[in-house]
């Protein structure tokens, strides 16, 4: 079991998803800065109450499940901002928590198992189709590769993947996200998110 600190926010982050995040909130500036020190990840759970923001009165509430953010890079443009980029690595779900006096939240996690390498099959095979054009499509607006909001190297053969960035950029409801994050079968996700898909027509 770890103790980590925790960034609630009002999306989800997956598994080898790529998250930009402006930081400027004193409890926040103070984790990251103390991540990028000892070379540690923290933790991002969704929202499912409360703002990103702490406001006086407002009580914040996450999910249970969430995954490690590992800072790849940092800068800070003035004082007191912060801009990093991370990306996710482990799923955890958290089994206690507490939330300290200037508002930062720490967690006792249990990392979930990881995803396992699985073919995408060929009933499945258009969700990659769809991830492809959607891709090329970005490129071919000439959109800066660190503006996109999939980083490579691309694994479009691998269901757990496919099925993460998918979940990233879908809009639904955090409780849709959470459940298929919380999914330990990389093909059910991506049946899910192919259902998802059909449901809104982005499927040929």
């Amino acid at each position: 079991m770890n103790t980590i600190p925790l960034f609630p926010l009002g999306s989800a982050l997956f598994p080898d998803g790529r998250l930009p995040l402006q930081i400027f909130e004193v409890r926040y500036l103070d984790m990251i800065n103390k991540c990028i020190a000892n070379g540690t990840s923290f933790g991002v759970v969704a929202l499912t109450s409360g703002n990103e923001v702490r406001r006086p009165g407002q009580v914040e509430t996450f999910v249970s499940v969430g995954t490690l953010a590992h800072i790849n890079e940092w800068s800070a443009p003035v004082q007191g901002l912060l801009r990093i980029s991370c990306s996710g690595t482990t799923r955890f779900r958290v089994t206690s928590k507490e939330q300290l006096k200037h508002g930062l939240w720490m967690a006792q996690v249990e990392p979930l198992e990881k995803d396992q390498t699985v073919a995408v099959p060929e009933e499945l095979q258009n969700t990659v189709t769809a991830l492809m054009n959607l891709l090329a499509s970005l490129k071919n607006h000439s959109i800066p590769e660190s503006d996109i909001p999939v980083a490579s190297p691309y694994r479009l053969d691998d269901c757990g993947w496919v099925a993460n960035r998918w979940s990233e950029m879908l809009p639904m409801s955090v409780e849709q996200k959470q459940n298929l994050l919380a999914l330990d079968n990389p093909v059910l996700r991506l049946e899910l998110v192919q259902d998802l898909l059909g449901e809104r027509g982005l499927l040929h």
